[in-house]
């Protein structure tokens, strides 16, 4: 009898720790620290960088200039990805965000592990842990699905680069990326997740399956901040590894800042995205709910869409099908604000930036773009206005890029211009 009870008792008090575990878990809130947007269509081709100045209406040519997308692997088959994510703020501990969002096939992972993130794809030492879900160290995302994990116990600061190792044992198709992830991302053959070193590594800058890393807020004030855009938040023009995107410059100045130090900052920006209509992702009105309101935490929103749905209606290369109205846009973005507002979400609105001497460029795009911008400045829909026309346009020439900020495409700023972008943001609309 003593033995029985003795057992009873053992079994009740393990009963009770995993409870209160479980409670202190959901008692958590969490907010999202990193974050990538993972298209829900097929990838277009990259951005305009180029064009034939056969159609140039205005200035010189556009300069040809390498694409930042570098090729990924269409398949992987026993191989292991360790991608490198920046966190913005820094937590006890962790969890992170997987999707399936493209569909297609079952997508299995053997293992998975994370840790502080070293040169070259190494990790710190004693810092690798193994992520579960469930408690279990597998992984199998049905088409469509998203998953969670457990807690991760390991402490991440601030502004730290963090590995993310998954293996995948089986022939799978590499779906669900984000292309433009200008952080490396090291591909090895066989299970290599735990592995301090990775032995000669192909190199690749995408996201793959990985949405996001979350970690518990640091008081009541925090939230999570979703930068929601184009190729333009996603940082097309920066130098890859510099973390020079305006994203994560901002969440570099919310962390100097001992008022918002606890917010994190997700860039949701997609390569060729638009407002109204797929192609390069699913349009901004589609992806809204599943980049911004299902996110952890999100208090905050900067809206900058508009000039892909601008360029795309005045291309002479794109059919009427793919043209909008700059009161189709106005109305698209009003939706987006409307949607976030029911959630408690604030929403800046961002100006679209000047692209004078674009091939295609003529007064049809340069009449859109006013009369966007004005509806922006003044129709008091946003929460707050965040003029990034005015601090990166050519004081010369205010319908063009400010030289200084433009790499030669004459539409995506540059390292110097994103610091602009980020500078223009007050952050006291965060407290």
């Amino acid at each position: 009898m003593h033995r029985l009870l003795t057992g009873w008792l053992a079994s009740c008090l393990v009963f009770a720790a995993v409870t209160a575990q479980a409670k202190t878990t959901a008692q958590i809130r969490w907010i999202e620290s990193w974050g990538t947007a993972q298209p829900l269509s097929p990838a277009a081709p990259p951005p305009i960088r180029g064009g034939a100045p056969a159609l140039a209406k205005s200035g010189p040519p556009v300069a040809a200039a390498p694409s930042p997308m570098v090729p990924f692997p269409a398949t992987l088959k026993d191989q292991t990805v360790r991608m490198i994510v920046r966190t913005s703020t820094g937590g006890s501990r962790f969890r992170l965000e997987f999707s399936n969002a493209l569909g297609g096939e079952p997508v299995s992972f053997g293992s998975i592990h994370a840790a502080l993130a070293r040169r070259g794809g190494a990790i710190a030492a004693g810092s690798d842990r193994r992520v579960t879900f469930g408690g279990k160290s597998s992984l199998t995302l049905f088409p469509g699905a998203e998953a969670v994990s457990d807690p991760i116990d390991l402490a991440v600061p601030a502004l730290a680069e963090i590995a993310v190792s998954i293996y995948v044992p089986d022939s799978t198709a590499t779906n669900t990326v984000h292309t433009l992830g200008l952080n490396p991302t090291y591909v090895v053959a066989g299970n290599a997740t735990d592995a301090a070193r990775l032995e000669r590594p192909d190199v690749v800058r995408s996201y793959f399956w990985l949405k996001g890393l979350s970690v518990p807020a640091a008081n009541g004030r925090a939230g999570t901040v979703v930068a929601f855009g184009d190729s333009i938040t996603d940082g097309y023009a920066t130098t890859a590894g510099k973390h020079a995107d305006w994203p994560e410059l901002l969440a570099g100045r919310l962390q100097a800042n001992a008022g918002t130090k606890g917010w994190g900052v997700v860039n949701a920006g997609i390569s060729g995205n638009r407002i109204l209509r797929p192609g390069a992702g699913d349009a901004a009105v589609a992806r809204f709910d599943e980049d911004v309101l299902a996110r952890p935490g999100v208090k905050w929103v900067i809206l900058l869409e508009g000039i892909n749905d601008i360029n795309m209606s005045i291309m002479p290369i794109m059919p009427e099908s793919e043209h909008v109205s700059a009161e189709q846009i106005i109305a698209g973005l009003r939706q987006l604000i409307d949607r976030a507002h029911l959630h408690g979400i604030k929403v800046a609105g961002a100006t679209v930036m000047a692209t004078k001497g674009l091939p295609f460029y003529n007064d049809q795009g340069k009449s859109m773009w006013q009369q966007v911008n004005a509806w922006i400045r003044t129709s008091g829909a946003f929460d707050t206005v965040i003029d990034f026309d005015a601090v990166t346009r050519d004081p010369a020439d205010p319908l063009r890029i400010n030289p200084a900020f433009d790499p030669g495409d004459h539409v995506h700023p540059n390292d110097a211009g994103n610091r602009a972008m980020a500078d223009a943001i007050d952050l006291e609309i965060f407290r």
